[in-house]
């Protein structure tokens, strides 16, 4: 990984190991041992620290005692959780955009949600989980949806609470697979609620989209399930 600049190389080194969490390359609960990397990214500790403090902060690793950092472990209780708290803030943040995004931010959901319906789902290696392209352009449009909100820290901890659950969704065998769900439906139902300016619907939408994926990637978890709590109930 040869680039000049101590800003990007960190940038680039947090990118590839962000895709390699996300890829399940780099697995939950796994150590990342400074020699690895620094071997695996060919980069220095320090540039290597700095791009786990990035992935600290987004909720992808975890620092633990005497192990150092790891990739964020998943659990039924972390789960529950941040479930709850995606479905209440989330839902809030697509409300204000919904009443305040212009129509440049109408545009961009509608372009994000074209490429996403165009891009394949499947990994031809591993037809169990997402494609990273799939999973980049699931999350653009959903970053899209919560742009137009204009109150910027609401935004932050939705974009936030979005990142941490995305390492649920890459580990879902069965995300995808589900005989009796239009996941392509969903997305454009929530899109046309949204283009539509109906912001209660829009709401009720994202809510139920959050809670069906959530009781899908449950199954992930390795430790014991807890009821999911709040609206999920």
């Amino acid at each position: 990984m040869a680039r000049t600049g101590g800003s990007t190389r960190t940038d680039g080194v947090y990118q590839v190991l962000r895709a390699d969490i996300l890829g399940g390359r780099l697995v939950p609960g796994e150590r990342l041992k400074f020699p690895e990397l620094c071997t695996r990214y060919d980069t220095s500790v320090g540039v290597a620290r700095e791009a786990l403090t990035k992935l600290a902060a987004e909720g992808f690793v975890v620092t633990k005692p005497h192990q150092g950092y790891v990739v964020r472990p998943l659990s039924h209780e972390d789960l529950a959780e941040l479930t709850q708290a995606r479905v209440e803030i989330e839902s809030m943040v697509l409300r204000l955009a919904v009443q305040d995004g212009d129509m440049q931010w109408e545009a961009g959901a509608v372009a994000a949600h074209h490429v996403l319906e165009r891009t394949a789902f499947r990994r031809p290696d591993d037809p169990d989980r997402p494609s990273d392209e799939w999973s980049a352009a699931h999350a653009a449009f959903h970053s899209a949806l919560l742009s137009g909100c204009r109150n910027q820290r609401l935004l932050a901890t939705a974009r936030a609470l979005r990142h941490e659950a995305e390492l649920y969704l890459q580990w879902s065998v069965s995300f995808g697979n589900e005989p009796d769900r239009d996941l392509v439906g969903e997305h454009r139902t929530i899109l046309d609620a949204v283009v539509e300016r109906d912001a209660d619907r829009a709401v009720a939408l994202i809510r139920e989209h959050i809670a069906h994926t959530a009781q899908l990637l449950i199954s992930c978890a390795s430790d014991e399930p807890n009821r999911i709590v709040g609206p999920l109930a």
